[in-house]
């Protein structure tokens, strides 16, 4: 008998009709790193809040079927009992913090389960020696960054020894040297410390190879499930956008062994055609010879009026234009596109827009030509349907415009969403309507904060072709994110920043192809072989030149 044992699970959400979870069977056995995949709103997250027995308790709505944990029914298990043994850990790690300071975090779960004094202390001390935040202590959690955030998160579930460990897409807000580290550190914690793990999360390339088992979940079922290497074979044909880029590339050559890291796929690859064939794919994408739309002079901008979040920023955006911000956490991007909607103030500098000052002008006035999306879609759901929340926007500016309403919709794929609550969507769904309220007004600048948060890697293609159609219309978008792949796909110039400051800008193989550690997977695979190449498109032509073995599909 597995630690988990799921029969026949079915669920739906309250007032709603299709079921998130359908006869779902599933056993999960003590020790087991299970990674679950699939499209957005196909279940993923019902399913571990449904191992976590937050189904139906705290969500609300029916459910049928059964889910063992440990011999015993969840109906049957004390939730504080149940609570030390399956740690779960959300999107948000905001949503799980309700202290303000960071040992007091910690604390506050060993107090709920009645550790003892002198063990909560000892727990406390290892828990931040482990994640190497002993220094945060004392720190007010509302001033962590992201990835310190999350690992306060992780340390306080941590402290109370669970056996399952139940992780919602955990690195979603952390810039990818704090993703690798994260998700390093539930490795160790499921090889060394035996936890069992069961992991949803978008970054496909970091996790495929890490699990004993890959699940594949679609309209609320197990599809399929195997060995990470039998489920790269299985989706290759019908599911590749499902699999590492690494793999991806090389299912166009070959139908069995194939690989699932960068290390195999080099050794590989030397062995299809010889390094000296292979020319370098020195095609650049975009222009900066286009119309100069907004510019930033010295721009410095700080919270506690002592230490600048920004410093000396100076950039040109240009129309027809995606301009991406690459960073770690509390590097200063989001800082940045506040400062240009208007939400925080600079001290110094000036923020100048189609040659017109507007650095104290009120964000509600810049709102009319520059449109911004933070990172946290709840932000912008007040409304009971999808097509209220959009229509709302045009509404306070005393327009009315259906027919713009039905083309958002239709745009970003939320047709048949038209009429549900969006606090009843999927983490994914919830970030297309906030992108909706914003794209309705058809800004001239579009600053987006994380517009892949929660979006699979068919809904990212969506958004690319979205956006694509946006800029061709003459819009300028500024676009900050962690997530190296899209802006290898869509950027026409790329920006890093850290501490405050923009450290590289310039064309996007210019700077992507010359990084250690924001080069996609693709430019890594063949790196010294073709430097230039940034996707599996482009890496297809390149090999495709001098490869004798025919395409396979």
């Amino acid at each position: 008998m597995g630690l988990f044992e799921i029969k026949d699970l079915t669920y739906f959400y309250p007032e709603v009709e299709k079921p998130s979870l359908k006869e779902v069977n599933l056993q999960i056995e003590e020790g087991e790193f299970v990674f679950l995949i699939g499209p957005s709103g196909c279940g993923k997250s019902s399913l571990l809040r449904a191992m976590a027995g937050l189904l139906p308790d705290y969500y609300g709505g029916k459910i049928g079927g059964e889910i063992c944990y440990a011999g015993s029914s969840l109906v049957q298990w004390d939730k504080r009992q149940l609570a030390k043994e399956v740690g779960m850990i959300f999107q948000d790690p905001e949503k799980q913090m309700v202290m303000t300071a960071v040992k007091q975090e910690i604390a506050f779960g060993l107090e709920n389960i009645q550790v003892p004094y002198q063990e909560m202390r000892r727990r406390i001390a290892e828990v931040l020696a482990l994640f190497g935040i002993s220094s945060l202590k004392d720190q007010n959690t509302f001033h962590l960054s992201g990835g310190q955030k999350q690992k306060v998160v992780l340390a306080s579930i941590l402290a109370m020894h669970p056996r399952v460990l139940l992780l919602d897409e955990p690195t979603s807000q952390l810039d990818p040297l704090a993703a690798q580290e994260l998700l390093n550190y539930v490795q160790r914690l499921n090889m060394e410390w035996g936890l069992t793990v069961v992991l949803v999360e978008q970054r496909i390339d970091r996790c495929f190879h890490l699990a004993d088992r890959v699940i594949f979940m679609e309209n609320g079922k197990i599809l399929k499930s195997g060995s990470p290497r039998k489920m790269v074979e299985w989706a290759a044909e019908k599911y590749p956008q499902y699999i590492p880029p690494v793999s991806q590339f090389f299912s166009k050559w070959r139908k069995e062994d194939i690989p699932l890291t960068i290390k195999e796929g080099r050794r590989l690859l030397n062995t299809m055609a010889s390094k000296d064939l292979i020319k370098l794919y020195d095609e650049e994408g975009g222009s900066n010879e286009a119309v100069e739309i907004l510019k930033l002079s010295n721009l410095c901008s700080t919270y506690n009026k002592k230490d600048f979040v920004l410093n000396k920023i100076n950039l040109q955006l240009y129309e027809k234009n995606i301009t991406v911000i690459l960073g770690e956490n509390g590097a200063g991007k989001s800082t940045l596109l506040k400062t240009i909607s208007g939400l925080l103030r600079p001290v110094k500098g000036k923020i100048v827009y189609k040659g017109r000052d507007i650095s104290h002008l009120k964000p509600e006035k810049r709102a009319l030509d520059i449109g911004y999306l933070s990172q946290n879609p709840n932000d912008y759901l007040f409304h009971d349907t999808v097509e209220e929340e959009i229509a709302f926007n045009l509404k306070v500016r005393g327009e009315k415009d259906d027919k713009k309403v039905e083309e958002i919709l239709i745009l970003l794929n939320l047709k048949d969403k038209r009429r549900m609550n969006p606090r009843d969507l999927s983490g994914g769904e919830r970030q297309r309507v906030a992108l909706g309220t914003v794209l309705v007004t058809s800004p001239d600048i579009l600053l987006l904060d994380e517009p892949t948060r929660g979006l699979d890697v068919s809904l990212k293609d969506q958004l690319k072709a979205t956006l694509q159609l946006i800029k061709e219309k003459g819009t300028s978008i500024l676009m900050v994110t962690h997530d190296v792949e899209f802006a290898a796909e869509i950027s026409d110039r790329v920006m890093i920043m850290a501490e405050g400051e923009i450290v590289a800008d310039g064309k996007k193989r210019e700077v992507l192809a010359n990084s250690l550690y924001y080069a996609p997977q693709i430019n890594r695979l063949f790196k010294g072989i073709s430097d230039k190449v940034l996707n599996i498109d482009e890496s297809i032509q390149v090999i495709s030149k001098v490869i004798e073995q025919p395409v396979i599909g």
